[in-house]
């Protein structure tokens, strides 16, 4: 500084900082020979803070407002120096302005690709991009760990380090999130804020905090991105031969207005159908394809778990809208009617045969119910007085036009022994 600069600090008692940029964080307030007069004016403007240093070490910290400064307001400037002039000598300090508005649209992107290995499309290339947001917390912090004694310090000086911050640990929840590439677009949000958490403890560590940080965009290489639009597109055109069948019959139609002429349509009409063929045709030496999975159920009867059966085993085993049936994948037993698969079945199933209840009078006691098959093994006879729902009253076996065809099957009697 020259002359006219000592003497300008002989009269100016005010102390302040206007900012004229978009970018600074910090400004050392300068004075001639670091001397400040006793009695300034110290003014802190909203989103400023203000940081006093003498010899190397901070003095004190004040907010927004209008202070005016005496050993009243900065005790600790009465010890170190003792005042032996009559507390009327200047300070020999230094004040450092800080800007703690929060300063936006910083950038941050990878300079080189992430390899990772993605769940679905295996290992994968990516680039990714985007912007965050940063202010001053703790400026003694920022003070000592990096502006020091830069009159100057702005945001340019400092984004790079944070950019490198950034990058390193985005890629590293990249590599160990396993979560799928298809899936980021949906997680932007979530993914920004885990990164800006796992970073956010070493950022304050410079008295600063990391408000926000946004990812614009994860990206692929070209090539990739281009086989994904393909095979978006195949699934998109559906059923394969349908679409092969359709482009066959514009191109013949095409063909029929245009005779005797080269129709690209129609050639490519043919090479479509050709190609289908082509992949229709079974390769030799190839094992066929494997037989589809059949079901297995299981059906619940008189309190036993019968099973495993094959769908079309099911109505062979008396199956009907009430049984209860399982098989892998179901929570719980289900009747047949709200199985949707089995519809058919039931569908098909013959209701099964009610058998008659049979009751037989023997010895004067009523024994039974029997069916038909069980008769015989209770000694029936022509005589024998039978009754079953539906009848009046008991009557002889021969009289009941039901079991003609049992009593006829009877062997004949042995015949009489010689005398």
């Amino acid at each position: 500084m020259g002359l006219f600069d000592k003497l300008r600090g002989e009269f100016v008692d005010i102390v302040e900082w206007l900012d004229s940029t978009n970018d600074s964080i910090s400004y050392r307030f300068e004075r001639y020979n670091s001397e400040i007069k006793m009695g300034a004016k110290l003014t802190v403007r909203p989103g400023q803070l203000a940081v006093f240093v003498n010899e190397g070490q901070v003095g004190d910290v004040f907010s927004p407002g209008m202070y005016t400064l005496s050993t009243q307001n900065l005790p600790i400037f009465s010890s170190l120096k003792g005042w032996q002039y009559g507390f009327n000598s200047p300070f020999k300090a230094e004040v450092y302005f800080f800007n703690t508005k929060i300063f936006t649209n910083l950038k941050w992107g990878t300079s080189n690709p992430l390899t990772i290995r993605d769940p679905e499309l295996g290992p994968v290339r990516l680039r990714a991009y985007g912007n965050y947001s940063i202010r001053v917390t703790e400026p003694q912090k920022l003070l000592q760990e990096l502006v020091s004694t830069d009159g100057l310090f702005q945001v340019d000086e400092i984004s790079d380090h944070l950019r490198n911050i950034i990058i390193t640990s985005f890629a590293s929840w990249v590599g160990s999130s396993q979560t799928p590439l298809l899936d980021f677009t949906a997680q932007y949000r979530e993914i920004g804020n885990q990164v800006r958490d796992a970073i956010q403890p070493k950022i304050q560590s410079y008295g600063i905090e990391l408000t926000q940080l946004l990812i614009e965009n994860i990206s692929l290489p070209s090539e990739v991105e281009s086989a994904l639009d393909k095979r978006a597109s195949i699934g998109l055109l559906g059923n394969m031969q349908e679409f092969t069948q359709y482009q066959t019959a514009n191109a013949i139609e095409k063909s029929a207005q245009n005779p005797g002429g080269n129709n690209v349509g129609l050639e490519f009409g043919v090479g479509m159908v050709m190609a289908q063929q082509m992949n229709t045709v079974s390769i030799p030496n190839q094992p066929p394809a494997p037989p589809p999975v059949q079901t297995q159920w299981y059906i619940s009867s008189n309190g036993q778990r019968l099973g495993p059966f094959t769908s079309e085993q099911l109505p062979g085993q008396g199956l009907t809208a009430q049984t209860y049936v399982w098989c892998a994948g179901m929570q719980s037993w289900q009747q047949a009617s709200q199985v949707s698969e089995l519809s058919s079945y039931l569908a098909a199933a013959p209701p099964l045969p009610i058998q008659t209840q049979w009751y037989v009078f023997s010895n004067g006691q009523r024994l039974g119910p029997f069916t038909s098959e069980q008769l015989l093994g209770q000694g029936l006879t022509a005589q024998t007085y039978v009754w079953c729902t539906g009848m009046q009253d008991w009557q002889q076996a021969n009289q009941v036009s039901e079991l003609e065809t049992l009593l006829t099957s009877f062997p004949p009697p042995a015949p009489p022994p010689a005398i």
